[in-house]
């Protein structure tokens, strides 16, 4: 790998991190085009570590009030919800890894995914919005919707997001929930991975590559994550599934 590929597979992680088409689906794609084979899932979250900063920046007025701020009820049940909604992925993350990692080398099976996702982000369409707050029940209900966005393909954001709407909770609270619970979840993953890493692994990741990944990654996923919250704000996010389905058909034949 060098580094217009590592500035191409940042950038397109920065995009599609937030959007809901599934990063990791398209990290899978954008290596297979580049004919790249990377071992394991470990560029995966090495760039996922550049748009989890991106968060950070993002809703750092909201991390602050929740950490600051324990003192109120609003605050404790959405940190309650959070840690909730956390172990479903935590609970798929330790026991099949291994098993998922090898949905990484596998484009047909990504493919089948981004359609599964289509489906799912054009079913919001009809989701009811009745203005409910999440509380630890609809926490865990979009946790589990977030676990299964470990397989690659299926769009993190888009589960969750769309778990939320099908629970009666605005787009722009959902959304909210959706990358604070995201904060554990790739911070998790990515100590994990980088306990896991094996040097031979590290093959073709010098220092400049895996700085222009995380730095691309970064700045295209602050832009796209300010671009999703304002088609949310819109009533677009359902566009994106029609998206997913043409790509997810699209690959089929790769």
């Amino acid at each position: 790998m060098n580094i217009i590929d590592a500035l191409i597979l940042g950038s397109l992680q920065g995009l599609t991190e937030f959007l809901p088409i599934s990063s990791s689906g398209h990290l899978v794609i954008g290596q297979h085009i580049l004919g790249l084979s990377l071992p394991g899932n470990i560029f995966e979250v090495l760039v996922h570590m550049g748009t989890f900063c991106s968060i950070l920046i993002v809703f750092k007025k909201d991390i602050f009030n929740m950490i600051f701020n324990f003192s109120s009820a609003k605050n404790r049940n959405l940190i309650i919800a959070i840690i909730i909604g956390t172990i479903p992925a935590v609970a798929i993350g330790f026991t099949l890894k291994e098993n998922i990692s090898l949905i990484f080398d596998n484009v047909s099976a990504v493919s089948f995914s981004l359609i599964i996702t289509g489906v799912w982000l054009i079913l919001t369409k009809w989701s009811v919005e009745k203005n409910r707050s999440i509380n630890s029940v609809s926490g865990f209900i979009i946790g589990c919707a977030q676990a299964v966005a470990i397989i690659p393909g299926i769009s993190r954001s888009g589960a969750t997001i769309g778990a939320a709407m099908f629970f009666g909770i605005s787009p722009e609270k959902a959304a909210k929930f959706s990358f604070l619970l995201a904060i554990p979840a790739i911070a998790g993953a990515g100590l994990l991975t980088a306990l896991d890493v094996e040097t031979a692994s590290m093959n073709g990741l010098t220092f400049p590559v895996i700085l222009t990944a995380f730095l691309s990654s970064f700045l295209v996923g602050w832009a796209s994550l300010h671009w999703l919250l304002q088609l949310i704000s819109k009533g677009k996010f359902h566009w994106f599934g029609i998206y997913c389905l043409v790509i997810g058909i699209i690959t089929l034949s790769i």
